[in-house]
């Protein structure tokens, strides 16, 4: 009976929207067939992060179009505050999506 699950060594994170690695373990301590399981899942959370990409542009779009209407000084600081988050975590996602391209690409050498 198989109780691994790759699904358990990733903790969403609210911010970003998707799973991230939350290891456990040092990788080198994970089986070869643990490491391929956890590799697989995350390929599956990296497919996602386009869309998710995109999803957040559409929301900085609605909010830049509500800052350019906006005259309240307040009002507007807080909307740039928040599209500067959603950049930020755009940013992020774009760094996790290319990080795993070289981790993949090595595990499969």
């Amino acid at each position: 009976m198989d109780l691994f699950r790759p699904e358990e060594n990733f903790a969403y994170d609210e911010r970003l929207g998707i799973p991230l690695p939350a290891l456990e373990r040092e990788w080198e301590e994970y089986t070869l067939e643990e490491q391929a399981r956890i590799l697989l899942y995350w390929e599956g959370v990296r497919g996602r992060i386009p869309d998710r990409i995109f999803a957040l542009e559409r929301e900085i779009t609605d909010l830049q179009q509500r800052l350019d209407q906006e005259e309240n000084f307040e009002k507007v600081c807080g909307l740039s505050w928040e599209i500067a988050d959603l950049a930020s975590a755009i940013n992020d996602l774009h760094i996790y999506y290319r990080l795993n391209q070289d981790v993949a690409a090595k595990a499969h050498h």
